[in-house]
């Protein structure tokens, strides 16, 4: 009777456990839709190493993201941009402690469609035309056709970087077409020859033509050395320093065999070794 009823207690207990034992650990993962395919790509070999932890990742631009990070909504902020001092005082405030970790290099890239003739345009030039100073092509060497401008919205950390690099805190021209991500951006661009849009190095393709700046090319060589004027790192926060799960998805990310090389992949720039 005794061995039945611990063969019974110990079968409970199994029971009772399983459902802990199956679920793993799950890694809610928000933010920058530039950093969003590097996480896309990794989290295909990541969770087929580690089957005890799901990542489960959305879009919605850095702003969203790290405001995620603060409610306690996710666990990872994906970020084009660093946390600014009044998002780093929220935080703070409820209890989070974010801690920024670069994943990539990017080099933002001004672009148009491939039947432009411009092939490439100075800083101020870029300048006029998202503040509406400059409103058609015949002003800067192209045809004679009224520019449409698109940009990224407000909440996106590609247009905070464009904005402090390139309109020097000026305001983008309110006809602007806004887009939501640089997918969208790629996509109006090549469908309208008289467009203009600026996305992450790892989204450009055929099917848009990317400008250089003055005589400077965007690549690999011209991020990583700091001469392309609109590169940046791109960034994940945590709250606290990383363990357990995220830890292991850190490592993943900064080993250059494999989330390094991930980033190389999907047409990003790698971290510099050390």
């Amino acid at each position: 009777m005794k061995t039945m009823r611990l063969f019974a207690a110990i079968l409970c207990s199994l029971i009772l456990a399983a459902p802990a034992l199956a679920a793993g650990d799950e890694l809610v993962i928000n933010g920058s839709t530039t950093v969003l395919p590097v996480m896309q790509k990794v989290a295909e070999n990541f969770m087929a190493i580690n089957p005890d932890i799901a990542l489960v990742i959305s879009g919605g631009g850095s702003g969203n993201g790290i405001k995620a990070l603060t409610d306690g909504l996710c666990r990872i902020a994906m970020s084009s941009r660093d946390m600014k001092a009044n998002e780093m005082e929220l935080a703070r405030s409820k209890g989070v402690n974010p801690v920024r970790i670069p994943v990539a290099v990017d080099a933002l890239l001004p672009i148009v469609h491939p039947s432009n003739n411009v092939v490439q345009l100075s800083i101020e030039q870029l300048r006029g035309i998202y503040t509406g100073k400059i409103t058609n092509w015949k002003e800067v060497g192209g045809a004679d056709k009224k520019i449409a401008v698109i940009s990224r919205d407000t909440s996106s950390g590609t247009y905070e970087t464009w904005e402090e690099k390139i309109l020097k805190q000026e305001k983008v021209l309110p006809s602007a077409l806004l887009q939501a991500s640089n997918g969208a951006v790629v996509q109006a661009v090549s469908k309208n020859p008289n467009a203009i849009g600026y996305i992450g190095f790892g989204y450009r393709d055929k099917s848009i033509k990317g400008l250089d700046i003055g005589k400077l090319q965007a690549s690999p060589e011209s991020a990583l050395s700091g001469q392309w004027p609109i590169a940046r790192e791109l960034y994940i926060f945590t709250n606290g320093e990383p363990g357990g799960a995220i830890k292991k998805l850190v490592d993943y990310l900064l080993d250059p065999q494999k989330g390094q090389k991930a980033v190389q992949e999907v047409g990003f720039i790698p971290l510099p070794k050390k």
